[in-house]
């Protein structure tokens, strides 16, 4: 038998299977089309009767990858114009369980929910029940228009109306809405991270995990609007929502992979915090929805004693340079360029090559950028962080595609997902299911107890070393390298 829920807006019915219920595609919010296209988020008409639950909706638009990365990065593509919806996971007649809900990345512009690396079957197997959420992403969710009916930060609007969602409903699916975890990869951490600085969310979430994101991703107004200049220079309009509101979705996906690669090719032509960010499309400190930079409010206790747990990957910029061939093209010539335009001192690249005596540039390119990029914000987060905070490093070395421990690479680790449909263009055919049993072990037991199961980050500075045999702490791994850049 189908089970049924009852939620605010109506019933809706979804499946079981070994013990596991799921429902697909619940509208959280209107459809942000037609006169709501660039309005905050509204909550959905009720409907009579049931809702059948057991597809995912329509999925945001989205340029989606280029092909070097769409290898590697599944990104399924449903068409429909109810895109703010979310999935649900829960052990079959549950009551009382912790709750983790799921914020994907792809660089603001690119990702959904639909992913099967997403799927929350494991977590719903081992007591977690599992959210995933779409939300509106490049010009509709992050572009900077004045002019438009709502504030700016629309995508991080439709995260804090999904977590509402969540407040006033989980509880018929078996959750607790006092034990919410949010947790996100890349944009998504960053948005997590949005989220922990961000007022009209305070006390929606008790815990919150940001892999592969930080703090890195928070423009000023003026460098948004230059991004939106771009934009409507590339389709040849105003900068106003009303002309940009009236182009067709293939042409505004154009446009703003045109104005991601200008960004990519002289970010600081677009002010610093752009430059800084490395992406054309992110939150906006606008001093209202997001008041000011996430760090300084977080350091300022916006989200005092919330549990964090965080990390990265030891080679995310391999994701990076491999896909595209590009890391067989670092000469020493081009990683001393490389490490001139990001302002790295001689000296720092020394430590890092007396570190690795027979790697090659690229190796060392890899492991400046991913320090300079990922790991070190991490780290400014959690010292900047007045609440307990645990900090990971996935170290496994994928033979796949020679994508080492590149960034995603622990996605479906923690969803225990290796076997899921496309996760194997990621990981590889042979990745370690008792790495996925460690990891995922870890984030059920965040969830559940607010603590991953090692010390908090302290003077000592331990990291829970993710490996595929020996997962162990560490103290303060490659503390001489981290040093150099303070």
């Amino acid at each position: 038998m189908e089970p049924v829920v009852q939620t605010r807006q109506g019933r809706v019915r979804g499946t079981v299977e070994d013990g596991v219920a799921r429902y697909l595609g619940i509208p959280y919010a209107a459809s942000p089309v037609g006169e709501r296209r660039f309005a905050a988020p509204v909550p959905p008409d009720p409907w009579d009767g049931e809702r059948a639950a057991l597809e995912f909706g329509p999925t945001p638009p989205s340029p989606g990858y280029s092909p070097p990365y769409a290898r590697i990065l599944h990104q399924p593509s449903i068409p429909g114009d109810d895109w703010l919806t979310l999935n649900v996971w829960t052990p079959d007649n549950a009551a009382g369980l912790p709750v983790m809900v799921w914020i994907h990345g792809g660089a603001f512009t690119m990702g959904n929910s639909a992913a099967g690396m997403y799927d929350g079957s494991a977590f719903a197997r081992d007591g977690v029940v599992l959210v995933t959420i779409n939300y509106r992403l490049g010009v509709d969710g992050f572009g900077y228009l004045p002019d438009a009916p709502a504030p700016v930060n629309r995508g991080l609007l439709d995260q804090v109306a999904a977590l509402e969602w969540v407040r006033d409903n989980i509880a018929a699916f078996g959750g607790d809405p006092d034990r919410v975890t949010i947790f996100g990869e890349s944009a998504g951490a960053m948005s997590v991270v949005s989220l922990m600085a961000m007022p009209s969310a305070r006390g929606l979430f008790a815990g919150a995990v940001a892999q592969s994101g930080a703090a890195q991703a928070a423009a000023t107004p003026e460098d948004a609007a230059r991004v939106t200049d771009e934009v409507a220079r590339q389709l040849g309009v105003e900068p106003r929502a009303t002309e940009i509101a009236a182009v067709g979705i293939k042409e505004l996906n154009a446009a703003q992979n045109a104005a991601g690669n200008a960004v990519s090719a002289a970010p600081k032509e677009y002010g610093e915090s752009i430059a800084a960010a490395q992406m054309a499309f992110v939150p906006v400190v606008d001093g209202e929805i997001l008041p000011e930079h996430p760090l300084a409010a977080i350091r300022s206790g916006s989200a005092q004693q919330v549990p964090l747990l965080t990390g990265t990957t030891t080679e995310e910029y391999r994701f990076f340079l491999v896909p595209e061939g590009l890391v067989d093209e670092i000469t020493d010539a081009r990683l001393a360029k490389m490490a001139q335009a990001r302002g790295v001192p001689d000296e720092i690249i020394a430590v890092y090559r007396a570190n690795r005596p027979d790697a090659t540039p690229a190796d060392v390119a890899v492991a400046l950028l991913s320090d300079a990029f990922f790991r070190l914000p991490a780290l400014d987060l959690v010292d900047a962080h007045d609440g307990p905070a645990w900090v990971y490093e996935f170290a496994w070395q994928n033979p796949h595609l020679g994508l080492g421990a590149a960034h995603a690479m622990e996605i479906p680790f923690v969803f225990d997902t290796l076997r899921a449909p496309h996760a194997a263009d990621l990981a590889g055919p042979q990745a370690p299911q008792t790495l996925a049993d460690t990891m995922h072990a870890a984030w059920v037991r965040f969830a559940r107890d607010g603590d991953p199961g090692w010390a908090t980050y302290d003077v000592e500075r331990p990291v829970m070393v993710f490996r595929e045999t020996n997962s162990a702490v560490v103290e303060d791994p490659r503390g001489d390298e981290r040093m150099a850049w303070r």
